[in-house]
């Protein structure tokens, strides 16, 4: 491996690896805009340059390989006047409007000019090229081309990780702007990454636009809950409300990218969400208390056991919750209540649309994580039958939706039931329909595991403050099973993680400090 000096600093680094790498590795930065790990290397901002002894000229860090004895100074006064020089250039016809940009406060040029520039522009405004502002060029995305410097990342993702190719740069010199082609706006799945990548505000959310200054923001890691993939996601939030996610790199499952389905998925947490405990009888609902209304499930379902029989009652778990829920709902099921009447179902409503690249089929996060803790979905399908055939006379329901049943569909459903009680966290025919609503909170509100299609355990940790009076299912599902009698500790979610890994082979071995941030994968008998 070869030996280079970094700005004094000994290095030994990997064959192949860059000047911008290396530099990494022993914490010294090196400005960047056209540069981003998962795209192709472009060279063409110029703000990496850095001097190498014995070299004609400066070298661009991101696209010069290390070779051995090399010396490098990334910070001298030469290098310093190049990128100090480049910056301004790139400024030359920027409008400069920060104070009404939404990239304000992540902005690339915004942060290195504080670091380098400094300077005063010696362009007057009027000389500026103007170009098109505030232009909606399809997808998730806004393209204001004054404060585009032309890196490139939007063009070379469009080409290379999606490869629709919908933008291109036009024009020559200082009119040079990237543009779609006319007509022919963004077509693809992943147009809200292109925010992400811009390091200015040239290309910005349509969704996130004006709504809140970033550092205003909180953020949480978390995992996103459109489909069985398992994208790792950062949640912002400020107090009770999400604002947006945006990816995380995760090279195992998502690299650094994200779908657009996805990336709206956040708004149920702050839409139509149930946040009391209600009890429903003779046409009329009151709010009397967890302590109550838990007290009143359980009742019902000791009432229904004593009367018609362990199989008289049934539960129907949901693949968007979490390991932790699912086995504790399984213990509810076999320990508590005694009963077989436990299922779930991946389907969901709509046409399943999946690709080649992140968007899976099946558009929940958990339901291998259901199927790996023992619930079986081959059996939705016989249960539906039972309910329809009034041989259930108390039901618990998970979610907001009950497979791909609509909501008329649903009402008749329940209605052969003489005793529905629903945890869920919005308003559904679900909730509508039930005698008994329990509010549970979203993924931002609580901590947990899902397990991807492709059998990885990954955490989320738990963000904004729960909404209203709702309550992690783990606590729901344990104070229905203490009041009959169950004798549960009041656990939490790490303590009911161990508990599954102790008995559960795919998890073996597996707690809340091993799988960290990035998640691990089920064992092989995990797999089989």
């Amino acid at each position: 491996m070869p030996n280079i000096t970094l700005n004094g600093i000994q290095v030994e680094v990997p064959e192949g690896t860059t000047i911008l790498n290396a530099a990494k590795q022993v914490g010294i930065e090196i400005p960047t805009y056209c540069y981003h790990p998962k795209l192709p290397i472009a060279g063409s901002c110029r703000m990496c340059l850095v001097e190498v002894e014995k070299a004609p000229k400066l070298m661009t860090a991101c696209s010069t390989t290390v070779t051995e004895g090399m010396v490098v100074y990334t910070d001298n006064e030469k290098v310093r006047k190049a990128v100090t020089g480049v910056l301004e250039f790139l400024l030359v016809n920027h409008p400069v409007d920060c104070p009404i940009c939404d990239q304000a406060g992540e902005c690339g040029l915004q942060d290195y000019y504080m670091k380098y520039g400094l300077h005063k522009s010696r362009f007057a405004l009027e000389d500026k090229v103007r170009k098109t502002k505030h232009q909606d060029i399809g997808g998730q995305i806004m393209l204001d081309s004054e404060r585009c410097i032309l890196c490139s990342r939007c063009v070379r993702f469009l080409n290379e990780v999606t490869k629709t190719g919908e933008l291109e740069i036009c024009q020559r010199g200082n009119h040079s702007e990237i543009s779609i082609f006319p007509g022919r706006p963004l077509d693809n799945n992943y147009t809200g990454n292109l925010a992400d990548i811009c390091p200015v505000g040239a290309l910005t959310s349509k969704d996130f636009r004006f709504k809140c200054r970033v550092w205003f923001l909180a953020s949480t890691k978390s995992v996103c809950t459109g489909c069985a993939n398992g994208c790792n996601i950062d949640a912002y939030y400020r107090a009770e409300t999400m604002y947006r996610v945006k990816p995380r790199q995760n090279d195992a499952v998502n690299q650094t990218w994200m779908c657009d389905f996805g990336r709206l998925e956040y708004k149920k947490a702050n839409e139509a969400r149930l946040v009391e405990p209600t009890l429903r009888q003779g046409g009329s609902d009151r709010t009397p208390g967890w302590d109550a209304a838990l007290a009143d499930v359980a009742y019902k379902f000791q009432e229904a056991i004593e009367n018609g029989g362990a199989e008289s009652v049934a539960v129907i778990a949901s693949p968007k919750s979490s390991n932790e829920s699912l086995f504790l709902l399984r213990r509810l099921a076999a320990e508590v209540l005694r009963t077989s009447n436990l299922a779930f179902t991946p389907r969901v409503a709509g046409d399943g649309f999946a690709d080649d690249f992140l968007i899976k089929a099946d558009k929940n996060p958990n339901s291998r994580g259901a199927k790996l803790v023992g619930i079986s979905d081959a059996d939705f399908d016989a249960l539906l039958q039972k309910i329809a055939d009034k041989k259930i006379k108390a039901l618990l329901l998970f979610g907001n939706v009950l497979g791909d049943l609509g909501d008329n569909e649903v009402a008749t459903l329940l209605s052969a039931v003489p005793f529905v009680a629903v945890v869920g966290s919005n308003e559904s025919a679900l909730s509508r329909a039930a005698q008994a609503v329990l509010p549970s909170a979203t993924v931002f509100e609580r901590g947990g595991t899902f397990t991807s299609f492709a059998g990885r355990v990954q955490r989320f940790f738990a963000g904004i403050p729960l909404r209203g009076n709702a309550r992690p299912e783990i606590e729901i599902v344990a104070g229905i099973a203490n009041r009959l009698g169950a004798g549960w500790k009041d656990d939490d979610e790490a303590a009911v993680f161990s508990a599954l890994a102790a008995v559960l082979p795919p998890f073996s071995g597996m707690t809340y400090e091993t799988l960290g941030e990035q998640g691990q994968n089920v064992s092989e008998a995990g797999n089989a």
